[in-house]
């Protein structure tokens, strides 16, 4: 994922669901409207975890990719209304 940049990383490897999504959700609401996060993760659900949440919130899922069982997501925070 390094053609892509980010203003923070969020490591959640070895944690299992819901601790990956409830730490990005607690991550980005303390970001600015418009900074992205990378999380990096090993549960497989975390990304369609973040997708839902995603969907849910208005934030966005960026992109997503799996490298030697490490799952890096790239949110990005929501824009204010």
């Amino acid at each position: 994922m390094s053609e892509n940049t980010f203003d923070q990383t969020l490591d959640v490897k070895g944690q299992k669901c819901p601790k990956p999504m409830l730490k990005t959700k607690k991550a980005l609401a303390k970001m600015e409207p418009g900074q992205t996060l990378l999380v990096l993760a090993t549960d497989p659900h975390t990304v369609r975890d973040l997708s839902q949440f995603a969907d849910q919130t208005g934030n966005k899922m960026l992109s997503s990719c799996e490298n030697d069982g490490i799952y890096e997501i790239l949110m990005q925070r929501k824009s204010e209304s």
